[in-house]
């Protein structure tokens, strides 16, 4: 189901060189400059290399960021800021708005915008791990594990570091707040389907899954809500494919408590509750239409083309045949006017963001190394570069083919 899930685009970057000429006084000083250079084109390398994997991707992150980390955090035993923080002027774009970069002259900035760019890699990985066809146990928890890996990231970067940047994020940037809450909740939605999918496919109780799904469509609905005060030229399309979802899982919400009434002889506020799942499945379906239509950033999911997607619309037309039957031949029940009120709670299958931290000061860093850091002798008179600048190429991310879709639950 490579195509399931809609990806924006990573973040692309101009080279950064690294090159602290007469500021990197030693050997030690100049070989960290070298690393780094090299450290942070190994890991924007691995971002688009379709054979890399979780374990790959943490040695380069750890590889990088650890090495980074020499210019933020104090290595001089005082409170005092980090003297090499502000010295390096970095540029990224952003997901949403194009190939115009913000630049600052900021080490925090690099940080968060990697490390961004990052948990992006995980939603990808994630995607692409859940378009295989015969995806097996171990692959549907890798994808679950990737997701809940890339909103344990974006929240990091939300409450540790994103707060310390001297210049505030942009309205519609990557790191505001509302954008990066965006992420982070479609993370969590998109890992529920994954839980709901096993718990359809291993035949767990109605409401269970009822419930979950419930859940689910209600992190999509929050995910849009926040959209709602940004830009529409650059969230539109982003939108949609969350509404669409939300709708898919109010559908699976009403199909499957449809169910537990009906287990329950409640037949005719069953029938009212398949008939409310046939309304929000409807609904999905012309968002989907929509969603393709509509222009904007990202990779354009197919979820109408699925027979996860297909499925769900024959399992609801099936079971409301069946209850009406039922109705006319055991229990002769009205059905309500008014669809029932879904007040599910999920017990089980939440998701939470994994906790994420960056790694510990790279050894090569030390005491002397740092002093050795001689910022009298050049680059102090460097002024910070405008925010705004020329474009920026972006990243070619590779074009990944639908694999043949075998019907397979992991969504």
């Amino acid at each position: 189901m490579t195509h399931w899930f809609h990806r924006n685009p990573l973040k692309a970057t101009a080279p950064v060189s690294f090159s602290l000429y007469g500021v990197a006084a030693s050997t030690g000083a100049n070989k960290i400059c070298n690393d780094l250079k090299s450290a942070r084109a190994r890991l924007l390398e691995l971002l688009t290399d379709v054979t890399a994997n979780a374990e790959m991707m943490k040695n380069a992150t750890d590889a990088y960021f650890s090495l980074l980390q020499g210019f933020i955090l104090s290595l001089d035993g005082t409170t005092q800021e980090n003297k090499l923080r502000f010295i390096q002027n970095f540029k990224w774009t952003d997901t949403l708005q194009g190939n115009t970069p913000s630049a600052q002259q900021d080490a925090v900035f690099e940080l968060v915008s990697m490390g961004f760019n990052v948990a992006l890699w995980y939603t990808k990985f994630g995607s692409r791990m859940a378009g295989k066809e015969d995806i097996t146990e171990n692959e549907a928890k890798e994808v679950h594990r990737s997701l809940k890996t890339a909103a344990g990231i974006f929240r990091h970067l939300k409450d540790s570091y994103i707060p310390r940047l001297i210049t505030p994020a942009e309205k519609g940037r990557d790191l505001e707040a509302r954008v990066i809450d965006t992420y982070i909740v479609q993370c969590q939605a998109e890992a529920q389907e994954v839980t709901i999918a096993r718990a359809i496919e291993l035949k767990h109780n109605a409401s269970l899954i009822a419930a979950l799904a419930y859940e689910t469509a209600n992190f999509y609905q929050k995910a849009d809500h926040t959209l709602t005060s940004l830009e529409p030229d650059y969230t539109a399309k982003w939108r949609k494919y969350l509404q669409l979802k939300q709708c898919f899982y109010m559908a699976y919400a009403y199909c499957y408590h449809g169910q537990t009434l009906l287990a329950s002889d409640k037949c005719g506020e069953s029938i009212r509750s398949l008939q409310e799942a046939e309304k929000f499945y409807g609904k999905a379906e012309d968002l989907c239409k929509e969603y393709r239509q509509t222009k904007g950033p990202g990779s354009t999911a197919k979820p109408s083309e699925q027979l996860f997607f297909r499925k769900l619309g024959s399992w609801i037309k099936n079971t409301l045949e069946k209850c009406q039957r039922e109705n006319g031949f055991i229990y002769f029940q009205k059905v309500p006017p008014e669809a029932p009120q879904l007040e599910l709670k999920a017990n089980y299958g939440l998701v939470e963001p994994v906790p994420f931290e960056f790694p510990a000061l790279h050894p090569q860093w030390s005491p002397e190394v740092y002093a050795s850091f001689d910022l009298t002798k050049g680059l102090k008179d460097e002024k910070a570069k405008p925010k705004q600048e020329d474009e920026i190429k972006p990243i070619k991310e590779p074009d990944l083919k639908p694999q043949k879709d075998t019907g397979c639950l992991i969504s």
